[in-house]
């Protein structure tokens, strides 16, 4: 767009959108910081205690599978598929751009979708059978007869594959005791930084030496693994809200 319609350079363009990036990032964090010591479980600023035996048992094996899925979700970072839709189909930044804009905005609305569907189905439930129908979804993608077909699929896998993110998140902290949450939600986040911090370099490994979809099929993969495992693990152990099961808090 800066290009089309202010008229810049390629570099130009790049420079000013990396800037106005940078711009942004720095903005949030003076937000974070204004935040109050309100946001605590008892409103004041202590100590994270440990966890204890039983939540330490869950949060390990959660953190385990989580990365799991940061790993897989490693393979499919956005330079990655607009690298494999240039490539794959010619496709350049003045359709890539408009085209992750609405996945962005999928993505944004399908959080909201996920609270609505999880209060009916359970957090779990949700986390699984949106996020495996999403992983198949994207296998299909290198299958695509032409760009419109494969555009369209990835498209409905972009409205599916964020509805775990808001679930994956209130369950890790629903099923531990308040004081303990944020130390648990800490553990799983530096689990899934970790991981998906690997997967990149991996990726574009495969996509030189073996095939270019190749990460189209290993990243998902993967995160069906997570889902199968995620819900063998996790279906019994239910958030306090859900009530079928007792919890750790209760």
């Amino acid at each position: 767009m800066l290009r089309l319609n202010a008229g810049m350079s390629g570099l130009a363009s790049y420079q000013w959108t990396w800037g106005f990036y940078g711009v942004l990032c720095v903005v949030a964090g003076v937000f974070a910081l204004w935040l109050s010591p309100a946001v605590e479980v008892d409103g004041r600023r202590t100590a994270t205690p440990p966890l204890s035996p039983a939540s330490r048992r869950v949060v390990a094996k959660f953190s385990a599978l989580s990365g799991l899925d940061s790993l897989g979700g490693g393979f499919l970072t956005t330079a990655l598929l607009s690298y494999w839709f240039f490539k794959r189909f010619g496709v350049d930044e003045a359709l890539l751009g408009p085209l992750f804009f609405v996945v962005r905005i999928l993505n944004g609305l399908s959080h909201l979708g996920a609270a609505w569907l999880a209060k009916r189905i359970g957090l779990v439930n949700t986390m699984v059978w949106t996020h495996l129908p999403s992983s198949l979804l994207l296998m299909t993608v290198p299958i695509a007869p032409n760009l419109p077909v494969a555009i369209t699929l990835f498209l409905i896998r972009e409205a599916l594959v964020e509805m775990d993110v808001p679930t994956r998140q209130s369950y890790i902290v629903a099923v531990v005791k308040d004081e303990e949450r944020m130390r648990a939600a800490g553990i799983a986040n530096l689990t899934r930084s970790v991981a998906w911090a690997i997967a990149p370099a991996v990726a574009g490994s495969l996509m030189r030496s073996l095939s270019l979809s190749a990460p189209l099929v290993v990243g998902p993969g993967l995160k069906i693994v997570y889902d199968v495992l995620l819900y063998q693990a996790f279906r019994h152990l239910k958030p306090p809200e859900e009530r079928e099961t007792p919890s750790l808090n209760g």
